[in-house]
C-alpha cells in the first residue's frame, strides 16, 4: 500500500515551503488482529490541526497525517462482530473514547497525534472505533464528519443542548463553522455568520444564515451582532478564531450565554485579563470542545441521515497531490472541506 508520512521533526516556515514536510512511502499492507478490521481508505479530509502539525507545533516524524477517513471494510480479524466485509465506515479520531465523558482512560488513542492518521490506502482499527456512514453520503463526504462536523455537533449539544429559536453565531467559512451554520438550522436556530469578502457572505447566505457580519468592514463586529439581535447578544458562540477574535465573541454574547472554544484560526497570543473579565461579570460559560466520542459520531450520523443533511465539499483531490490540497487549503480559499481522494 501507499502512505504519506511527515518527513521530520523540522518545523517548516510555511506550507508553501517547496518540500512540504511530507513524503510518500511503499509500505507492506497491514492485516487486522483480534478485534480489528482492516479498512481500505477511499477518502480523508483536511483539518486546521493538520496545518498546525506540518508547521511543527504538533509533529511527529514517520507519523501518517490527518484525521478523518472513510472507507469500506476489507477483512475483518477473529472475535469481530460489528462489521463485515464491504460495510462502509468512518473512523472516530478519538479511536479510544467510545461514549459519555472524555476521561483519562478514553484519551490518549488519536489518530495523526499518538498513531498513525488516515493519508493513507489501508489501515488497521479497532472494530469499536468506527461508525456507519450515512447511507446518502458518498465517501468523500463522509470523510468530512469525524473532526469538523463532529466539533460542531458537540459545539451545539454537549454543554446544553441548542433550543429551537436561540440565535447561533458562526466565524468564517471553513469546516466547523460551515458545519455548524447547517446544524444550528436542523435545530431551529438562528445563524449569525462573520466573513471577510462579498463571495463568502453570498455562499454563507445560501447555505442557510439569516445574516452576515463583514469582520473586514466591521472590525468591532462584536456591536454589529448585539445589534442584529435587538441588543440581547447571540446564546451561542462557536468559536475557531482564538485569541484574536475572543473579545468581541465575547461582547456579542448575551449574559449566561455559551462559547465553544475549537480554534486558534487567528493565532496562539495572550488574551488580557480585560477580555477575560466579562466571563465572570456576565456568568458566560466557556468550555473546550475535542470532537466527540464514537457514541456521539453515530448520532450525528443518524442526524444527517434524518434531515438528509450533505456536508459542503469544496474540492476533491487525487490522492498524489496530498501536498497541493495541503497548499489549497492553507490558502483559506476554500469554503466548507477539502478533501483528498484514496
Amino acid at each position: 500500500m501507499k502512505a504519506w508520512r511527515l518527513a521530520s521533526d523540522r518545523p517548516l516556515e510555511g506550507v508553501h515551503d517547496a518540500k512540504l514536510g511530507i513524503a510518500l512511502h511503499e509500505e507492506p499492507a497491514p492485516t487486522p488482529g483480534s478485534g480489528e478490521v482492516l479498512l481500505r481508505l477511499r477518502a480523508s479530509s483536511l483539518n486546521f490541526v493538520d496545518l498546525v502539525t506540518l508547521n511543527g507545533f504538533i509533529r511527529n516524524a514517520g507519523m501518517v497525517p490527518l484525521l478523518d477517513g472513510a472507507g469500506e471494510i476489507a477483512a475483518v480479524g477473529p472475535g469481530v462482530t460489528r462489521w463485515k466485509v464491504g460495510d462502509r465506515v468512518i473512523a472516530n479520531a478519538q479511536q479510544s473514547w467510545l461514549a459519555g465523558e472524555l476521561t483519562p482512560e478514553s484519551y490518549g488513542h488519536v489518530l495523526a497525534g499518538t498513531m498513525d492518521g488516515m493519508l493513507r490506502e489501508q489501515a488497521v482499527l479497532a472494530e469499536a472505533g468506527l461508525v456507519a456512514i450515512p447511507e446518502h453520503l458518498s465517501f468523500e463526504e463522509a470523510a468530512t464528519l469525524p473532526c469538523a462536523a463532529l466539533t460542531a455537533w458537540s459545539s451545539l449539544v454537549r454543554h446544553g443542548p441548542l433550543l429551537p429559536g436561540q440565535t447561533v453565531l458562526v466565524q468564517g467559512s471553513g469546516g466547523v463553522s460551515v458545519f455548524a451554520l447547517q446544524l444550528a438550522r436542523c435545530f431551529g436556530a438562528r445563524a449569525i455568520a462573520t466573513t471577510s469578502s462579498a463571495a463568502k457572505a453570498e455562499r454563507l447566505t445560501r447555505l442557510g444564515a439569516d445574516a452576515i457580519v463583514n469582520y473586514v468592514e466591521n472590525p468591532a463586529w462584536g456591536r454589529r451582532v448585539r445589534e442584529l439581535t435587538g441588543g440581547r447578544g447571540v446564546d451561542l458562540v462557536v468559536e475557531v478564531g482564538g485569541a484574536g477574535t475572543l473579545r468581541q465573541s465575547l461582547h456579542s454574547l448575551r449574559p449566561g450565554g455559551r462559547l465553544a472554544l475549537i480554534g486558534v484560526l487567528s493565532g496562539m497570543g495572550s488574551v488580557p485579563f480585560a477580555d477575560l473579565f466579562p466571563i465572570i461579570q456576565q456568568a458566560h460559560t466557556v468550555y473546550g470542545v475535542s470532537m466527540g466520542s464514537c457514541a456521539d459520531l453515530a448520532n450525528l450520523a443518524r442526524a444527517m441521515a434524518l434531515h438528509g443533511l450533505r456536508p459542503v465539499v469544496d474540492r476533491v483531490f487525487p490522492f498524489d497531490q496530498a501536498p497541493e490540497a495541503y497548499r489549497y487549503f492553507a490558502s483559506r480559499a476554500h469554503v466548507g472541506k477539502v478533501v483528498i481522494g484514496v
